[in-house]
């Protein structure tokens, strides 16, 4: 039995790699893509913003022409926060005493507008936390001689006091919440979807061949 080649051998060979090369490199950036729009959908979902969801980003290798071993990486700018809700992580303190999960009345920003902690909303509002101690409860933080103003947040009473020292209409406003620790829900499975487009990738390349040698 003999074959015969029709045409230039090495012309023939170097067209198909040249059309497998922008295949795989097309058919990669397109899962990658997939896997960063569905990533960013499921953060969405959970309710946990919009901007935790941009900060998944995707880059395909070459960043320039193609090649038969492309690859695309997807990852987050944030992947502590991303993986702790992938993982529904238990979160301790640092320093091994305390949470401090801020209430309605600490409002959402400490001082210069950074993350609200009892030390910035001290630093805030110019007045001073008081720790409670609860037996079997979550302990707390709160403020004395306070008042919840229009907006919710605890904030300073004014007025006369009585001759026991008392502030007329004040309150004592728990601030922070205090916890040993948290468990955080699962509320991702960035795996699954990542698995789903790796099984989606060979169909992927194969379209994008096919769809190559009709031009």
């Amino acid at each position: 039995m003999s074959v015969k080649v029709e045409g230039d051998f090495v012309e023939i060979t170097g067209s198909s790699i040249a059309e497998g090369k922008s295949a795989v490199t097309r058919g990669v950036a397109a899962a990658g893509a997939g896997l960063q729009a569905d990533w960013r959908a499921q953060i969405a979902a959970a309710g946990l913003g919009g901007k935790l969801a941009r900060t998944i980003r995707r880059e395909v290798y070459p960043q320039s022409g193609t090649s038969l071993r492309a690859a695309a990486l997807v990852w987050s700018k944030a992947s502590e926060i991303v993986d702790a809700f992938d993982r529904g992580a238990l979160i301790r303190s640092a320093d091994g005493f305390w949470l401090a999960i801020p209430l309605a009345a600490a409002g959402a920003r400490g001082a210069g507008g950074k993350r609200i902690t009892p030390g910035g909303w001290e630093q805030r509002t110019g007045r001073r936390l008081r720790f409670v101690y609860r037996r079997g409860r979550p302990s707390l933080l709160v403020a004395d001689d306070a008042r919840l103003n229009s907006r919710g947040l605890a904030a300073s009473k004014s007025g006369r006091r009585r001759r026991d020292g008392t502030l007329t209409g004040a309150q004592t406003v728990p601030v922070f919440l205090l916890v040993p620790q948290v468990k955080l829900a699962k509320r991702l499975d960035l795996g699954k979807a990542a698995t789903a487009w790796q099984n989606r990738l060979p169909g992927l390349i194969l379209a994008n061949w096919l769809e190559g040698t009709r031009r």
